[in-house]
């Protein structure tokens, strides 16, 4: 900010290194702050004489289920990461209350893509964010997933949003999509031997036995019949059980 003859900023630990200007005083709180999970932001002013003015501290308490949601994943055989932009000592603390062993800190936009790409060389990734740094990553894993509580960039760049911006939302999106391709496998499955059987018969294969041809009428109701249980069979799916908390 230029505020007339003074230009102030606020940033993270990496401005007050790029400045080369010392802590100071506020080098034990800093260490202090970070030792309990905060994030930090340091006031500085680069002109007309640079120094250090103040240092910002803020915390965050996880969400309700939220480390309820991460062992169910993990039981799952799924590997959580927390990849972040905040301090050591804040990743560490939220990644100890949530049982995720693999963390990384001060992690830039880009780096994040790198990671990204990095854990799809392994596997499929699904990625979770909810800011505008994420959005790159967002759009770079194989499932992006928004919190609807984030920012519209990161929404824009996902694949799926989670209204309540609930990381049991990320359980409840995959029970529904196994549930609906098991129901897309039971409707090709169905038309499959519905038609290999129908079809035949539509063109006459009975008909040196039998002396019968099938009626055109029959035939269109048969095919009506065969959209009509593919049509329904897929509504069953307002059913499925994915509130299993």
């Amino acid at each position: 900010a230029d505020l007339g003859p003074r230009t102030l900023a606020l940033g993270n630990r990496r401005l007050l290194d790029e400045q080369q200007l010392p802590a100071d005083v506020l080098g034990n709180a800093a260490e202090a702050w970070e030792a309990e999970g905060r994030s930090l932001a340091w006031l500085l002013e680069l002109a007309p004489q640079p120094q250090v003015l103040g240092l910002l501290a803020f915390g965050d308490s996880l969400k309700p289920g939220a480390r309820a949601a991460i062992q169910q994943l993990q039981a799952l055989g799924i590997r959580c990461h927390l990849i972040s932009g905040d301090n050591q000592g804040s990743v560490n603390a939220v990644a100890d209350a949530l049982g995720i062993d693999e963390r990384q800190a001060n992690v830039l936009p880009a780096d994040k893509l790198a990671r990204i790409n990095a854990l799809r060389q392994r596997g499929r990734v699904a990625m979770a964010g909810d800011g505008i740094n994420d959005a790159p990553a967002l759009a770079a894993a194989d499932v992006g997933i928004a919190m609807g509580t984030g920012t519209d960039v990161a929404m824009n760049s996902a694949q799926i949003t989670l209204v309540k911006g609930d990381l049991m939302g990320i359980l409840r999106a995959r029970r529904l999509s196994q549930a609906t391709v098991k129901n897309m496998h039971q409707n090709l499955t169905f038309a499959f031997l519905y038609n290999s059987m129908g079809i035949p018969l539509a063109a006459g294969l009975l008909y040196p036995l039998t002396g019968h041809l099938l009626s055109p009428m029959i035939a269109a109701l048969a095919m009506s019949v065969s959209s009509a249980s593919v049509v329904f069979n897929a509504l069953r799916l307002r059913n499925a059980p994915i509130d299993q908390d």
